[in-house]
């Protein structure tokens, strides 16, 4: 048999058995649900949480002190302080300068309490979650956290005081003010995407 009519026998094999698979089963491709890409295009300061299938099921927004180093790098920083200073202050101790102890040990002490003071409030956050029937706000600072919990259909945004000021959440005789870890110039749009997830979330409950 020629090239060419082994090429076709080949190709008419290959047919038949394209047409066995397809009769014999059924081939699905998921896409990303238009709800969902445009709740994702939308949102610049909340993300999506436990989307799943074609519906979105809550909307997080997690507002956090914008912090260099973590309070666990805190403690080591600290540590190696102290061993770096009170280990040259006992060099010189030994050497008779006995006033360089204590003027270290002060050092060292001042050092602490302004590290823990910063480390108290390094996870500070706001967080903020839309989810079925219910807007929930925690604002936490040190260790203390104050929450609220909304009927996202009663809930009012409006600026606190005027454009620049915290986001205040109000309703049902409630209120809460979010927005102190974003720049003041950037709340206004927090504000602004608040009231649209709100307005989303409405249209999709009453569908």
């Amino acid at each position: 048999m020629s090239t060419f009519g082994q090429a076709a026998e080949n190709d008419s094999t290959r047919t038949r058995q394209f047409h066995h698979l397809s009769n014999g089963m059924s081939a699905s491709i998921s896409h990303p649900s238009i709800a969902e890409t445009t709740w994702a295009r939308s949102l610049h300061f909340g993300a999506l949480s436990g989307a799943g299938g074609r519906t979105v099921d809550s909307v997080r927004w997690l507002l956090k002190r914008n912090c260099s180093i973590t309070p666990r790098q805190t403690m080591g920083l600290y540590t190696s302080l102290c061993v770096l200073s009170l280990g040259i202050a006992a060099i010189f101790w030994a050497q008779g300068a006995t006033l360089v102890m204590p003027f270290a040990g002060l050092e060292v002490l001042g050092v602490g309490a302004a590290l823990m003071l910063y480390s108290r409030h390094a996870t500070d956050r706001e967080d903020i979650r839309l989810e079925a029937g219910r807007l929930t706000v925690a604002h936490t600072s040190g260790r203390t956290t104050h929450r609220v919990e909304f009927a996202p259909a009663w809930v009012r945004i409006e600026p606190e005081h005027g454009d620049g000021s915290l986001v205040e959440l109000s309703g049902q005789g409630q209120r809460i003010a979010v927005g102190r870890f974003v720049r003041p110039e950037l709340r206004r749009q927090l504000a602004d995407e608040l009231r649209w997830a709100l307005r989303r979330w409405q249209d999709k409950s009453e569908n």
